[in-house]
């Protein structure tokens, strides 16, 4: 037996506070899964690690970037799954979590752009989520003269599963006073289908709304994603992207001609614009590189 594998789990079963569903298997009834015993809430760390201070002057390198999270990459589902909304509080998809938060009134900085200039309302985001038309039969029945039945409304509402992907902005800034490269995450959007544009062979995707991301930590760490290797070891959505435990690809960066995208200069090549993106990455890896070179 490797008695410091054991050892290291036994460790690590230990100090677990935190489990997918408390009080899983000490509830009597169902209704007291979930909740937290008076032991747990003492013990547990109820607020995200804060952000350390960054001086402006501490700050030797920066670039700001936006990337693209595609939720079709396997090492993305935490944030895309579970699509079924009926498994409860203590299971939800990341677009839940932010919906849920703005209509609760727990996310309040929210956007129409990545420059978090226009703040965008509950009512305009709603607008974008539910479409509603009236059938051939029902449009028969209004121009007859007769009442609407309710059976001839059709009603079109986005979820979870409709989700594509996520859109996200951040800096990477190299720390002087720490003597490392660093990446502050400072929003993110979820990218959806133009509600009148569903059922129809190609669909047109829009950004349905940016979040200040620095603002929403604390509702983001109340909120777990699945740990599909331990259930029971849960990780919360706070640290899953402030650790960037995800696959994203670059497609914008800050520059002279006013933050261009890289499909405006690399058009219609979906290969150059990958290598574009890498490219990218690579300028700035090499930055933290060269500063430790020679």
């Amino acid at each position: 037996m490797n008695y410091k594998n054991l050892f290291l789990a036994l460790l690590t079963f230990g100090t677990m506070t935190v489990s997918a569903q408390s009080n899983l298997l000490n509830a009597k009834t169902p209704d007291q899964i979930g909740k937290k015993s008076d032991a747990q809430m003492n013990s547990d760390n109820d607020k995200p690690l804060p952000y350390g201070y960054v001086d402006d002057r501490d700050v030797l390198f920066g670039k700001t970037v936006w990337e693209i999270i595609d939720l079709d990459e396997r090492v993305n589902f935490p944030m895309y799954y579970p699509i079924d909304e009926s498994l409860g509080d203590n299971r939800k998809s990341l677009y839940s979590v932010l919906v849920s938060g703005i209509r609760d009134g727990k996310i309040t900085e929210v956007y129409d752009s990545s420059y978090f200039t226009t703040k965008k309302t509950l009512k305009d985001i709603e607008a974008s989520l539910v479409k509603i038309d009236t059938t051939d039969v029902g449009i028969d029945q209004i121009n007859a003269g007769q009442t609407l039945s309710d059976e001839y409304i059709k009603r079109t509402e986005l979820k979870a599963i409709d989700v594509d992907g996520y859109r996200i902005v951040g800096r990477w800034y190299f720390d002087k006073r720490q003597g490392e490269l660093k990446y502050r995450m400072l929003g993110i959007c979820p990218i959806i289908p133009d509600v009148y544009t569903m059922g129809q062979e190609e669909k047109d995707y829009i950004d349905l709304f940016w979040v200040f991301f620095p603002s929403v930590r604390d509702v983001l760490h109340e909120n777990y994603a699945f740990n599909g290797i331990n259930s029971s070891a849960p990780i919360s959505f706070d640290h899953l992207l402030n650790a960037r435990r995800f696959s994203a690809t670059i497609y914008q960066e800050e520059n002279v001609q006013g933050d261009r995208k890289i499909s405006e200069y690399m058009k219609e090549n979906a290969q150059m614009q990958l290598l574009e993106s890498e490219r990218i990455k690579e300028k700035i890896r090499n930055f933290e590189q060269d500063m430790w070179s020679y």
